[in-house]
């Protein structure tokens, strides 16, 4: 079975984040790493592979230096990799992004491709949905359990009230959460046969896309205005003089609570 799973390098959350005047995360500002939930996935593929086979190919969009964050899937064991890198795909959203990514699917035989079910740095939970409407395959998403058996895949799906359990048949898309698995850290072997695992580069015009499908300028979302999140102020102290109540009875009508 031939498992594709979608990475994405994204700024550490433990670091400062912010804007740039484009109203584009500056990328600059952090340490970049590879999305925590992407790792989740990665995890739960190979854990696929290890039940019944097949390979499991990496797929990133990004620029050069997202290199590394393939890397480290490759490391805890991948099979290969392709990195979809041009410069005129800075900026796009998530249609364009399902875009290219559809296209690099359509180069290759895949049986099941898993995403996070959103990024730290997008958060729109949309790629999935875009790429299964591209494809033309079926879609799960939000699984916090996941297994492949007699040409389906099937899971439990996390709902509003509880858990739901959902199947579909393959080749599909589907999205995974923060329970689906725990990722193992690679270890110093599959850290040196990472650098020997084949990593394929793809450009729009490998893609067959048209310029203007790409990039920020002509993205299909824009960003009119960038405001500075503004400074925390001290919150109101109330002082017990006897009149405690009274005040915080106040404060709290005042501001619409009671």
């Amino acid at each position: 079975m031939n498992v594709v799973v979608l990475i994405k390098q994204v700024p550490d959350t433990y670091g400062e984040r912010k804007l740039s005047p484009e109203g584009r995360l500056d990328r600059d500002v952090s340490d970049v790493i590879i999305d925590e939930i992407n790792e989740r996935a990665v995890e739960i593929a190979l854990q696929l592979q290890e039940d019944v086979g097949g390979e499991v190919t990496v797929v990133t969009m990004g620029p050069k230096s997202a290199v590394d964050t393939i890397r480290k899937a490759l490391a805890m064991g991948a099979n290969k990799a392709i990195h979809i890198v041009d410069d005129g795909l800075a900026g796009s959203d998530a249609l364009q992004t399902s875009g290219a990514i559809a296209a690099a699917l359509k180069t290759i035989e895949f049986d099941l491709v898993i995403a996070g079910n959103e990024s730290t740095d997008g958060r729109s939970s949309a790629v999935p949905a875009m790429l299964s409407e591209r494809l033309k395959v079926s879609l799960l998403t939000n699984l916090v359990t996941l297994s492949v058996a007699q040409g389906s895949v099937a899971g439990t799906r996390s709902v509003e009230n509880g858990t739901m359990e959902v199947r579909a048949s393959l080749p599909a898309v589907v999205s995974v959460a923060e329970k689906i698995a725990d990722p193992r850290f690679p270890k110093l072997k599959g850290v040196l046969a990472a650098r020997r695992k084949p990593i394929t580069t793809l450009s729009i015009s490998d893609l067959g896309l048209f310029p203007l499908e790409a990039g920020g300028e002509n993205s299909w979302t824009q960003v009119n205005d960038v405001i500075a999140q503004p400074a925390r102020t001290s919150g109101t102290v109330i002082t017990d003089d006897g009149t405690a109540g009274t005040q915080l009875a106040g404060f709290l009508a005042a501001a619409k609570l009671i």
